[in-house]
């Protein structure tokens, strides 16, 4: 609404210029395709500036042949003359700019998953969680659960599958999504080339935990990525006594490598201390936040195999919490 005499007042500019700001500052932060952190994430980029303009143009002709015919054209337009006007502007010009769009489109493709892999990663989509597991140096699989690290400047060969129904895996700052499908595994190169923590997402609905079906990805300097994956390899190190964790039988469903935990139906946990997140991107991996969620999984995060903890006394949530806080 306008002010007296039709002018907007302090308020409708203050709220214009709120509004405008929060766009913009949409265009950033860890899970903006706009703010590209790698390769193709920076290829996509541009794509959609160039698709933009090129519907930009499309919709500028469309406009100006509206306001010719209905403002500015004073005596009537013969028939031949417009069906010029309706076959350049309206069938060809526009059929020429989404040809040329649709090529700059395909010429992408190939570019983007071209490159030897200096890193194979295979990666499961779950209800509502993310199974994660690197290629070695020596060829084997050193497995972890909803969390990403890859090397700056360094190609990495994403294998992606599904367990269950259809997911989708999509790192905005990073690359384009792509489904994870049962029964098929579809490959993804990932070329990330700015250090930092950034977001990824399942993209696909999936049920009722969707939204809670997230993960982080960090980017690592070369150098202390291949540390990190060594001590990935590793049996888990504690200072903590894993009775309670066992008694309650929370190894039948998790791996621990290093110890008696050795199911596979839920995320491996050996190394969990060092995730930077907990139930798959939902919660910082505080002590606060594992007692809470060994208590009230079901709760928190609808659907997910776990059950909820909440008839353990509080001495035990905390040794189960303390055991999960203390594995390097």
């Amino acid at each position: 609404m306008r002010g007296r005499g039709g002018r907007i007042d302090h308020h409708q500019r203050a709220g214009f210029a709120a509004g405008a700001g929060l766009l913009l500052g949409a265009c950033s932060g860890p899970q903006s395709a706009l703010d590209p952190a790698g390769r193709e994430a920076a290829e996509v980029a541009i794509l959609f500036w160039v698709m933009l303009a090129g519907a930009a143009a499309i919709w500028l002709v469309v406009i100006a042949a509206a306001l010719f015919g209905s403002r500015w054209q004073k005596q009537p337009i013969s028939e031949r003359g417009g069906l010029r006007i309706i076959l350049w502007g309206g069938a060809v010009f526009p059929t020429l700019v989404l040809a040329l769009l649709l090529a700059y489109g395909l010429r992408l493709m190939p570019v983007l998953r071209a490159g030897e892999p200096a890193l194979t990663v295979h990666v499961s989509g779950e209800q509502y969680w993310w199974r994660v597991s690197y290629t070695g140096p020596d060829g084997e699989r050193i497995e972890t659960a909803n969390e990403l690290r890859l090397p700056a400047g360094r190609p990495t060969e994403v294998f992606l599958d599904s367990a269950d129904i259809i997911h989708s895996f999509w790192i905005p700052a990073l690359a384009g999504k792509l489904d994870m499908i049962p029964g098929r595994t579809n490959r993804l190169v990932l070329n990330p080339d700015r250090i930092g923590t950034y977001r990824g997402v399942c993209a696909e609905f999936c049920g009722r935990s969707h939204t809670y079906m997230a993960f982080p990805v960090v980017v690592m300097a070369p150098s202390e990525f291949q540390a990190w994956l060594a001590r990935e390899a590793a049996p888990a190190t504690s200072t903590t006594d894993d009775g309670t964790f066992l008694a309650n039988g929370c190894g039948g469903c998790h791996t621990v490598r290093g110890t008696a935990a050795a199911g596979s139906i839920g995320p491996d946990l050996t190394h969990f201390a060092d995730r930077l997140s907990l139930g798959a991107g939902m919660l910082a991996n505080t002590p606060e936040n594992r007692r809470r969620f060994i208590a009230e999984a079901g709760t928190l995060k609808p659907g997910i195999r776990m059950p909820s903890f909440s008839m353990l006394a509080p001495a035990e949530l905390d040794a189960i919490g303390a055991y999960l806080g203390s594995l390097r």
